[in-house]
């Protein structure tokens, strides 16, 4: 891990931004890393070790917000690859205590945070389940990926620390065989620097409305964004391998219509592809 050098970004003033919003943050940024997830775990882990079993001090765990300008053994879900070249994306990872016990719907109440900073209109960013953030292209049904999120739990002592990574495509970058999206195609200044700034403050007040009421009062929101929705997809849940797409539950759980009967798939578990580009008649249509 390197550091990078400073007056690249204003993290200060990000810092300074942020400070009201999520008191204590720290902003860290490198040049260079692995993982911006994998570096915040590794740390947690050790803080464990240190606490183990025993009580955690509120000051041992500190929430951080890691950044790193190039990130070369990034990982999103199912531990698929996400590399990012410098100044072409956003990658980074927060750190810090969500003591609500269910983190049901966490990804898709971040994605929505996301999407409704970089695309307050609603029109040219959409969600797929459970964690991806696509521009939306009408000649793509789920629209052509443009960031990812990945959460991941680590136990220090008798609390649950979340590490948030979430990575943004600012700049196109070519990916063999798979249509990615960009945020310079919405957004023509858009940076690195610029993305974070945006993003931040509505992220930390998402997750601090997360921490009080779980997903329930993010799903208005993330139903309009819901890219899935009526698609025909299918999944590797042994109960319902194939179906219609109906949206979420208040806890975030994606629900499946085969014939009369709605199957619940839930977040972490299954992968959802649609594999049809034609839209099928909503139920009574």
């Amino acid at each position: 891990m390197s550091v990078l050098t400073p007056g690249d970004w204003d993290i200060e003033a990000l810092w300074s931004a942020l400070q009201p919003v999520w008191p204590g943050l720290s902003v860290e940024l490198v040049d260079e890393i692995g993982s911006t997830n994998v570096e915040l775990t590794d740390r947690l882990r050790r803080l464990a070790v240190v606490h183990a079993g025993g009580q955690v001090p509120d000051d041992a765990v500190l929430p951080v917000l890691l950044v790193a300008r190039r990130q070369t053994s990034g990982r999103g879900r199912l531990g698929r690859p996400w590399l990012a070249d410098p100044d072409s994306a956003l990658t980074a990872s927060l750190c810090l205590p969500i003591d609500r016990a269910d983190w049901s719907g966490l990804s898709l109440a971040v994605g929505v945070a996301l999407a409704n900073a970089l695309d307050a209109t609603g029109q040219h960013l959409g969600l797929k389940w459970p964690n991806d953030l696509c521009l939306r292209d009408a000649s793509q049904p789920l629209g052509r990926k443009a960031g990812g999120v990945l959460i991941e739990a680590v136990n220090v002592g008798h609390r649950r620390i979340a590490v948030i990574g979430f990575g943004l495509n600012v700049r196109p970058q070519a990916v063999p065989d798979r249509p990615t999206g960009a945020l310079t195609e919405i957004w023509p200044e858009a940076t690195p620097p610029a993305a974070l700034a945006r993003v931040m403050p509505a992220l930390l007040q998402a997750l601090q409305r997360f921490d009080q009421q779980g997903f329930a009062p993010f799903l208005p929101a993330y139903a309009p964004l819901d890219l899935l929705s009526g698609l025909p997809v299918a999944t590797t849940d042994a109960q319902c391998a194939a179906g219609i797409a109906r949206g979420v539950d208040t806890d975030g759980a994606l629900r499946v219509q085969q014939g009369e009967r709605i199957h619940r798939i839930v977040s972490g578990e299954v992968s959802v592809r649609a594999h049809a580009t034609e839209l099928p008649p909503a139920p009574g249509h």
